[in-house]
This record gives structure tokens, sequence and C-alpha cells, in this order.
């Protein structure tokens, strides 16, 4: 009986993926600042509601947006997800939280695990913009945005206390997951506050044991290195799908407090908490070198782990309806603390534990003023973003406890970052809104400050470094609704993205190419200029098309190429010798591609959804030749078939990927080849299946089969594993 129920119940949340939207006057987005109909803005916009949140189930943000098939997301260790836009990633895609911006001035150009600091079940709603987005959120959106919008406290139509929230636990078989939540809003007719908690427990990941052909022990964990006796030793993996030393913690605390001063004046405090446990670098404890002598060539790192990443966001906003010339008038100022370290420490080399330390204060504000005139609608403001770098480092014996000095990653004098913006986007509603014009334009202002006081490790050339860049970028396009059931719409823009700490005056070792990367403070601003055009068509109200076609020029791009320090090619660092990189403006590029979605409602309860995206792009070095672009995914999508019920709902659905050949890995940038097979990252579908049953009115269970055929794959760019086969239960109730 339980076995039927199971296989029959599936999420009772209705699917919400954007191109399952019936109706496009009742889709709201927030990207442009305040709300707006989807309809009217040229860019292309996925959302995710929270209800769809709920469905996906997912145990981190970037395993949220994974689910869509939509979005690529790269991941170097299990609390790790990067997430791809068009081919751009890490510090080329912007991360908006609330409205604030979320990347830094030490946000790096590889692979970023930061997103996972925003806990996907504290969002009211997230939203991806495809393309650049510079106009109206500044530095940084290259590819693209993706914007998240917490839940926000109810207040009560009444004089009674309105009282609602939801909770869940879930559990997961593939990494033995123990996830709990909870959020709780008590309203007023004025003064309302919420409260949000989520903790979650992963242990080491099981990868799937159904290998490709070619490659019968892809990915596989066959040793590792553990601490007996107070030695390092390399020991057979007892399991080798198990995914030794991957396993953190995570819990991530949110508190708003709002008050309605009367109909036209509201003000908000927003607290934003998420710490972790240490968290293990996975792709780095699989690297390996040869230390000559009774040693051999054996695993390199008996530790390399992320210390713990915190991240804390403070903000007061007020939003005012009719004040003076502005219909809707928004001010925040806002503060953000985030925390992250590397510890590392090689094979049985007890004499140096080595400790990288950062620390990141950043200070910003936005104001944004909204007016309806006529067919127009205009949003104007201005932002700032002050960042605050501190970078420590340190050596430690474990034999004898003593402490010395080590080379910070970045300098370890100030550092300091700064934004500051005007600009105004525009719409225009043409022949009874028929048509509608999306204009808009940007002047940005970026200032760096860096100096190094202890200049005794590498004798830079150079030890106090500034840059005061200036853009001006901006969009323009035009939609066109002809009926209800037709939407055309072709968009012009551009983005830009300012070199920040990381880029200009970091030291980091790629040890795997046996490189170090060193300051240079010549590296000037990359630019993105784009064209796409969407085409959105519902047939006889049962089958709806969405294709997206896109083409970008990217200029000045910054990839890492040969340098010298006081003119050496190469030089000893953590004893091996490297070879001298840096940061430079050597490239431009384009890439290009599409995107499909296809929706049919079969009847009332049966619908079948797909989503397909192919992004291609090339680099040209000044010296003409011409190389791949990194950070370009593979052939990707998602295909579901979904059954809905007021007592159940079941899905089943296939996650895929296409090959990503060798030859199109970029050699020389962050495809991490080294995780590879020696042909590239084969292509690979799994099977899928989740459900939901109505237990109460108030309860839900949730069941899913990740990976049904138990597949052993990675995502393109990875060094960790996905998960194999994974069993999934959660309890969820709302009220």
């Amino acid at each position: 009986m339980l076995t039927a129920l199971l296989y029959l119940c599936a999420p009772v949340f209705s699917q919400t993926d954007t191109i399952a939207e019936k109706n496009l006057e009742e889709v709201i987005v927030f990207s442009g600042k305040f709300a707006e109909k989807k309809k009217n803005i040229v860019q292309k916009i996925d959302i995710i509601r929270a209800a769809t949140i709920a469905k996906f189930n997912a145990q981190n943000t970037g395993d949220l947006f994974i689910n869509t098939g939509n979005v690529f997301v790269q991941k170097s260790q299990q609390g790790g997800s990067s997430p791809v836009i068009r081919g751009f990633e890490a510090s080329r895609v912007l991360i908006v939280i609330d409205g604030i911006r979320h990347n830094n001035a030490i946000f790096r150009a590889g692979h970023l695990q930061n997103v996972i600091t925003i806990d996907q079940n504290m969002l009211e709603q997230a939203e991806v913009l495809y393309g650049p987005s510079s106009t109206l959120y500044g530095s940084d959106a290259l590819g693209g945005i993706m914007h998240l919008r917490t839940k926000s406290p109810k207040l009560s139509a009444t004089n009674k206390l309105l009282v609602s929230g939801s909770a869940f636990s879930r559990l997961s078989s593939a990494n033995d997951e123990k996830t709990i939540h909870y959020d709780l809003s008590l309203g007023g007719k004025k003064l309302a506050w919420l409260s949000a908690f989520t903790f979650s427990n992963f242990d080491d990941m099981k990868m799937g044991s159904n290998y490709p052909d070619k490659y019968p022990a892809f990915g596989r964990r066959d040793s590792v290195i553990a601490f007996f006796g107070f030695k390092d030793s390399v020991i057979a993996n007892p399991d080798k799908q198990v995914q030794r030393y991957s396993g953190y913690k995570q819990w991530d605390v949110m508190q708003k407090l709002l008050f309605q001063q009367n109909e036209k004046v509201s003000h908000t405090l927003n607290f934003q908490y998420s710490n972790t446990n240490d968290v293990p670098r996975y792709d780095r404890l699989q690297d390996k070198r040869n230390f000559g002598g009774s040693i051999g060539n054996t695993l390199r790192y008996a530790q390399w782990y992320y210390g713990p990443q915190k991240r804390i966001l403070g903000a007061y906003e007020l939003n005012i309806k009719s004040l003076g010339l502005f219909d809707e008038l928004r001010a925040n100022i806002n503060y953000q603390n985030l925390e992250e370290s590397r510890q590392q420490r090689e094979y049985r080399r007890y004499d140096r534990f080595d400790s990288r330390r950062e620390e990141v204060n950043v200070w910003g504000f936005v104001i944004d003023g909204r007016k309806k005139f006529g067919n127009n609608e205009l949003t104007v403001g201005i932002d700032g973003q002050f960042n605050d770098v501190k970078s420590r480092a340190d050596r430690t014996n474990l034999n004898t406890g003593t402490v010395s000095k080590l080379d910070t990653r970045y300098p370890d004098g100030k550092n300091k970052m700064n934004y500051v913006a005007l600009y105004g986007q525009h719409i225009l509603k043409i022949a009874g809104g028929k048509w509608v014009l999306n204009d808009g334009i940007r002047f940005q202002s970026v200032s760096l400050k860096s100096n190094v006081i202890d200049n005794s490790f590498f004798n830079l050339p150079v030890t106090s470094f500034k840059q005061n860049n200036f853009a001006v970028t901006g969009n323009l396009g035009l939609i066109y609704l002809p009926h209800e059931r037709t939407r055309v719409a072709f968009g012009l823009s551009s983005g830009f993205r300012s070199p920040n700490i990381d880029d200009l005056v970091k030291v980091f070792d790629f040890s795997v190419a046996k490189r170090v990367y060193v300051p240079n403070t010549d590296v000037k601003p990359e630019y993105t200029y784009n064209a796409d055009l969407t085409i959105s068509q519902r047939f006889a109200k049962i089958f709806r098309l969405e294709l997206t076609g896109f083409y970008t020029l990217f200029d000045n791009a910054i990839v890492g190429a040969p340098f010298k320090l006081n003119g050496q090619d190469s030089i000893l660092y953590n004893s091996v010798m490297s070879a001298v990189y840096a940061n430079q403006n050597m490239n431009k590029g384009y890439t290009y591609g599409f995107s499909a979605n296809v929706k049919i409602d079969f009847a009332k309860s049966l619908s079948f959804f797909s989503t397909a995206s192919l992004t291609k792009g090339e680099l040209k070095k000044f010296n003409g030749t011409k190389v791949p672009q990194d950070h370009i995914p593979p052939f990707f999508g998602k295909t579901s078939l979904n059954y809905q019920h007021p007592k159940f709902n079941t899905e089943l659905y296939a996650m895929y990927n296409g090959w990503k050949k060798i030859e199109n890995y970029n050699p020389d940038g962050e495809d991490n080849q080294q995780y590879a097979t020696a042909d590239g990252m084969p292509s690979w579908l799994t099977l899928n299946w989740r459900g939901n049953v109505t237990l109460s009115k108030a309860v839900q269970l949730q069941v899913a089969v990740e990976n049904i055929l138990d597949r052993n794959y990675r995502y393109f760019g990875s060094g960790f594993s996905a998960p194999g086969r994974n069993f999934i239960v959660a309890l969820r109730a709302n009220w």
C-alpha cells in the first residue's frame, strides 16, 4: 500500500516554470527595481517562485538552479555551486539579494561557492536575467543577473494577529543529509515580524556506480590520506564510490521587521546570517605530486579546506508612495560582512600548516524612484558600494606550535574598492501597448586602492596600486505584442566589469599547472555587447513555445597569461618551481547560442515540459591565435512529464548534458581539464522522479528518487562527482 502511494505522489505545488505561465498579464518581476509585468521587459527572464522552490526541494541554491534545466552550475566541492549564464561565470555574473549587490571586491573569475550562502528556503522568488544587465545594477553583469528576493513579513488585515509560516524536515541518502527549516510570520495591522532558520548536515557524497563504458573508473576515489598515530598515511578508500572528506554543515538565519507607518510609508529592517563549518575543497584533495625519495608520487594535500564561510547582511529600507515627483521611492542602506579562509597542509609536512584569511566589509546604499506619466514609466536612481578587504596569513609548525608569517592572498595593507553610479531606465507603451520600448543608460565610476606592507616574500617592484575607471553602459529594445498569444522581443545591451582586487593584486597558486599568479595593475575593464531575440507563441491554449537566440561580443577579456616578476618568468613558490602568470587583457571574443522551452497541456492534469540550451564561444588573442572560451557549458537541458491532482502530484523527468570534448576546453582558463577524462567530459542523462501527497490541509509528504539508474557523471568543469542514486524524503507543513 505504501509503495503504491509513493509511486503516485509528487509535489502538490503547481508548475511555475516561466514558459508555463498562462497569462503574461499576471507575471510580475522585480529585477527592474520596482514591480513590473514581465511582458514589458525586453530581456529574457526566468522566474522561480516559492511554490516551485518547495517543489524542487533542492539541497542548496545552486541545486535549485540546476533543477530548472535552464542554468548550468559547476561544482568543485559539495559545499560549492558556481552558476554559469551564457558562458559567463563567477565574477562575471552578478548576484543581487533583495536589491543589494552581493558581489564584492574579491569575487574571483574562476569558480565561486558564494551563491550557497543564500538559503533557497528563505526565498519568495528568484529571477534569472540573461545577457548583459549593467544598466540598473552596474559592474559584473556581463552574462546576466541572479536576483533573489527573500520572504517578507505579512501584515494582518484585521485587529487579529496573523500567524503564518512553513516548516520541513528532509533526509537524503546519497550524502546522508539531514535538514530542518522553519519560517514564521507574526503580523499586526502596522507591525509584522518574520523569523526563518535552516540547518543542514551533509555527510560525504556517494557517486553513481554505473560508469560510462569507456571510463570504468571515472572519478572513483581509490585512496585517501588519513591521520593515524600522529602521522599521515595513504590508505585505501573502503568504498570507492564515496567521496571522502566532502561533507559539511551549514546554518542560515533571517529576521525581518516591517513597520507600515501609514498607507504610503513603510520601513523594513532586514538581517541575514549564513555560516558553515570547515568545507573541504574536494577537487584539491585529489591532486597528486611527486615528493621524491621514499614518498614518491602520491596525493599532495593531507588537508585543504575552506574555513567557515560567514555572510552577514543588515539593511534598512524605506518605501514611499506618491512623494513629490515620484509615484514610488525606495531608499536602502546596507552593510555586509563576509569572511572566508583557505587552510592547507601537504602530505607529511607537519612543519607547515598554511592559513590565509580574508574579511570583507561592504557598506552600500541604493535610492530609486519611479514615475509614470502617460504611456511612460521612468526609473532613475543612484547607488554606491564601498568595499574594505583585510587579508591575513600565517604558517604553523604543528610539531612545535611555532607560528610564522606567510605571504597573504591579497596585499596585507589597505584594500579598498568603491562603486558609485547614476542610472535611468525607461519604458514606453505604443499603440495601445502592442509595442513596448525599453531604453536605459548608466554612468559608473569605480576606484581601487591597495598597498603592500611586507614586501619580503616577492620583492614586488611596486607596493602601492591604484585604479580609477569610468564606464557608460546602456540598453535599447523593442517588444511586439500583436495579441495575447504572441510576443516578440529584440534587445541590444552592454555590460562591463571593472577589475577588482582579486583580478589586480592577488597572489594565487595554481598547483596542478605549476603556475603562480602575481599582481598586475595594468588590467582594464571588460565589456560585453549583446543582441538577442526572443519569440514566444501559444497555440490553441495547450501548446506554448519560447525560443531565444543571442550573440555577445566580449572585449578586453581578462585572462591569465605568462608574465615576468623582476625579470624572472619562474619562481619557487610553496617549494615548487612555478611559471609566473598574471591577469592581463589579452583577448577579444564572442559567445552565441540559443535556448528553447516547450510546454504542452495534454489535459487539465497532465502536462509535458522541456527546455534545452546551447552556447558556443571563442577567444581571439591579440597575437591573432584563437582558442575556445572557457566556462562554456555543453548542450544541456531538462524534460519532464507532470501529473497533478488535488491530493497528489507526480513528475518523471530527465536531466542531461552533452559531450564537452577536450579540444573545446580552454588550455589556460578555468575549465579544469585535469578533472575530466582524456577525451573531455562525457555526456550523461539521469532519470528522476519526485512526488508529493497531501496528508492533511497543512501537511504534505514529499518523496523523490534522483538518478534512478545510478549514473556516474560530473558536470563540465567540476572536480566533484554528482550524486548517485539518491532517495529523498521530506515532511512539509504550511499554516
